[in-house]
């Protein structure tokens, strides 16, 4: 006859070990998860680096349309951007900011650039284009309507 005391612990014994083996098949079932996780996320990471790739590599800013008509849009800046990727006016206002002994006027840019800025229909669009820069990153506005370099 087997002994009760031997078989009572055997069957605990077996007790834990289910218990066991079905925390393991838990562990193993969510460790599959996380793995399909990752490859899905390795697969996103791969299409969006080579999306940003080839938007870097295109130079030249692209055109929008804006009621029909072609219109060139100004990226908001961020630290790895350069200058270039600005459309060339965008570029000579920068460079007349930059070259300027300090905070400057839309009318100063202006006189650098050679526009007329006594005529205000020639001068306006200028300082629109200013505020443009200012509101996507690429200069800074002082309170009291001066112009200076972002640094």
């Amino acid at each position: 006859m087997l002994d009760p005391e031997l078989l009572e612990r055997i069957t605990a014994r077996r007790a834990e070990l289910d218990e066991l083996e079905e925390q393991l098949a838990k562990q193993l079932a969510e460790v599959r998860a996380e793995r399909d996780d990752l490859t899905v996320a390795e697969r996103v990471l791969e299409r969006v680096s080579e999306q940003l790739a080839g938007e870097r590599a295109s130079v030249v800013p692209a055109p929008g349309q804006v009621g029909g008509r072609a219109v060139m849009l100004i990226p908001h800046r961020t630290p790895d951007m350069e200058e270039t990727m600005l459309p060339p006016d965008y570029q000579r206002i920068l460079a007349a900011v930059r070259q300027a002994a300090g905070p400057v006027m839309a009318r100063q840019v202006g006189e650098i650039l050679g526009v007329d800025v006594t005529v205000r229909s020639k001068l306006e669009p200028l300082r629109g284009r200013l505020v443009r820069l200012v509101d996507r990153g690429w200069l800074r506005r002082l309170p009291d309507g001066r112009f200076t370099i972002r640094l």
